[in-house]
């Protein structure tokens, strides 16, 4: 279980990482150029959004990468960083898949009691 929550946590980082990376550009652009109407308006919560742009996809894959050893902190951290995309992000057609394979990473990382067998 360690194995798939770590695999899910790095996977779920990099797809974290392009939401990110797009979530990010959008707030820097409208705060470049302006809102334009009934087109592109800035979010609700700008600093949110780029706090957590940064921060979730950091999250799944220290997350992941913890899960072999330290199995409560790496699914704690990948709880976390599915719920701050949760929040920051909403749930929708991009970041579904991140969002998922986040908890679920963490879940199988909560439920490992001991090592895998090799």
């Amino acid at each position: 279980m360690r194995n798939a929550a770590l695999t899910l946590g790095v996977i779920a980082g990099i797809i974290g990482m392009f939401v990110g990376f797009f979530s990010y550009g959008y707030v820097e652009f409208i705060d470049w150029f302006g809102e334009i109407e009934e087109v592109a308006g800035q979010v609700a919560n700008p600093g949110l959004v780029k706090a957590v742009s940064l921060l979730a996809p950091v999250l799944a894959i220290a997350g992941g990468a913890m899960s072999r050893s330290q199995a409560t902190a790496g699914g704690a951290c990948m709880l976390m960083s599915a719920a701050g995309m949760y929040w920051a992000f909403g749930f929708g057609v991009f970041t579904m898949f991140p969002i998922a394979m986040a908890g679920a990473g963490g879940l199988l990382a909560l439920a490992a009691r001991r090592p895998d067998p090799a």
